[in-house]
């Protein structure tokens, strides 16, 4: 499967983005599907998840309120609409086949990430 991250780019503070993952090559199998993200220097960052059935959602304390995500199952294609953006929402993000595990959200695979550029 190949997961494909779109609808970066560089936008105000305060303003929204909308991120796009798309699978091919086979479904997403009922799995949970979060996004990553990464700033240059720091650690990659769990930002928000989404279970197959029920559409659980979890999200970072950093985003939350802010950040939505959402999931097509018939397209195959998982959101991010981000709201209210920070210059410290900046970053690469990823969207990946989570899982949840001691405590941490880890990568089972991820794609290629989208760069989020927010200027202040």
């Amino acid at each position: 499967v190949q997961l494909q991250a779109s609808g970066g780019g560089l936008v105000q503070a305060g303003g929204s983005l909308r991120l796009s993952c798309a699978a091919s090559g086979r479904t997403f199998d009922r799995g949970t599907v979060g996004w990553f993200r990464q700033a240059p220097g720091k650690e990659r960052e769990f930002v928000a998840a989404i279970r197959w059935s029920p559409s659980n959602t979890y999200y970072a304390s950093s985003v939350k309120g802010r950040f939505t995500i959402s999931r097509d199952n018939a397209k195959n294609t998982v959101y991010l609409q981000m709201n209210r953006l920070k210059p410290e929402d900046t970053a690469v993000y990823y969207c990946a086949k989570t899982s949840f595990g001691s405590g941490r959200w880890t990568i089972d695979y991820r794609g290629q990430g989208t760069q989020v550029t927010v200027s202040s």
